[in-house]
């Protein structure tokens, strides 16, 4: 072997590959399909590129990784900014990731549509778990900028339609890096406190990218573990947030939001004034109705003529005593008259008128069985002979058939 060559180790031969192909492509966009993805505890990201022809190893370290706005998944079609290097322990040239686009959408497009996805299968946005606002609110949270117009509104508003209304205001940024997590952890500081009746959570009006904070995965679970109700107040008609879905309810602008949670005092004191006056006019009609009612009753001739009535009971009652009495006589009279009728038919039916012609009853003394032949006596015996007028006591001598 000549002396002329330079024998190289396997790491200078590596090292020298990866200074050619770190300083040829320090910059490179790359499309390709997903496949083998895979999200280490670490944070990093581990994937292959691919189309019909080639395969592209890639790595997105946990430092762009977590600007991500979406959630790679295989198969998905992305475009990638990195650089071209080499992983000097296998000697393997990959692709350090970063910046990952979707092709054909927008990340932040597919972020809040994979987001939406996740949170519809969660339950996060079911109506049957809204709630009502309190119609009389005691004590309100906003929880929004304070330095932003839509303070300033709520706050009139409120103040002009029910100032007896409690204000608790949470300043937080409502745009920018962290901003979500700001709102979310003022969502859950203020349930921690007690009397909050209801919760306006929100911003003004902006551009999509503004308004991201309230789309953050965080603000939605703040929102959806409010023992408070909320209201979503993003002051953008066009675009829907996720914390809008999540609300209990939504307001298109932070001044509507201020409308819905506080009752108008000039409208109830309207009503109020209404009710009162449909109250005295259905008082009087009942007042008049009343006065005519006794009106009429006084003319009634029982009013009129109070013992009326009575007099006719007391006439009726002495002509019932007059027929009473009058019945009575005449059923004694009948009960006299069949008294002695009965008592004719007696005495005509009485022994006595047959002793009167010259016959007696004889009886034994002992049972005052009637004797009617001799046989029912023996001698001695005491015998008593009732007469038309007395008796005769006797004692028999002796018997004889005739």
């Amino acid at each position: 072997m000549s002396e002329n060559f330079k024998i190289l180790s396997v790491a200078e031969v590596t090292l020298a590959i990866k200074g050619l192909l770190e300083s040829a492509f320090p910059v490179v966009w790359v499309a390709g399909e997903i496949s083998n993805f895979k999200r280490h505890t670490s944070g990093h990201l581990y994937l292959t590129l691919k189309d019909k022809d080639a395969q592209l190893r890639a790595v997105m370290w946990r430092s762009d990784a977590i600007r991500l706005r979406f959630d790679p998944r295989d198969g998905m079609e992305i475009i990638a900014r990195g650089s071209i290097g080499v992983y000097q322990p296998k000697g393997d040239y990959q692709f350090y990731i970063k910046e990952l686009q979707p092709k054909g959408m927008g990340a932040l497009e597919l972020a809040l549509r994979q987001l939406k996805e996740k949170l519809a299968n969660l339950g996060y946005f079911s109506p049957d778990r809204k709630r009502p606002l309190p119609a009389f609110p005691r004590r309100v949270a906003l929880v929004t900028s304070p330095t932003g117009a839509a303070i300033r509104d709520m706050l009139e508003i409120l103040g002009r339609r029910w100032p007896s209304l409690e204000v608790w205001v949470h300043p937080v940024r409502v745009q920018g890096d962290g901003a979500g997590r700001e709102i979310a952890a003022a969502v859950n500081l203020v349930n921690r406190f007690g009397g909050i009746d209801v919760m306006i959570v929100g911003r003004g009006g902006g551009s999509s990218e503004d308004l991201w904070a309230f789309n953050e995965e965080c603000v939605a679970q703040a929102i959806f573990l409010s023992r408070i109700p909320v209201v979503s107040a993003v002051g953008h008609e066009i675009d829907v947030t996720i914390a809008d879905l999540v609300a209990d309810r939504r307001a298109l602008t932070p001044s509507e939001a201020a409308e819905l949670i506080s009752p108008d005092r000039m409208e109830m004191l309207e009503g109020v004034r209404a009710l009162e006056a449909k109250l005295r006019t259905g008082l009087l009609q009942r007042l008049d109705l009343a006065r005519t009612q006794l009106q009429n009753l006084a003319q009634r001739r029982v009013f009129l003529q109070p013992l009326e009535r009575i007099r006719d009971h007391e006439r009726r009652l002495d002509d019932w005593s007059e027929r009473l009495g009058r019945g009575m006589r005449q059923r004694l009279v009948r009960s006299r008259d069949q008294l002695g009728a009965w008592s004719a038919r007696l005495e005509s039916l009485s022994p006595l008128n047959v002793l009167g012609r010259g016959y007696s009853l004889t009886r034994r003394e002992t049972d005052l069985a009637v004797v009617r032949t001799p046989e029912q006596v023996s001698p001695g015996d005491r015998l008593v002979t009732r007469l038309q007028r007395g008796r005769i006591m006797s004692r028999v001598e002796a018997t004889s058939q005739d």
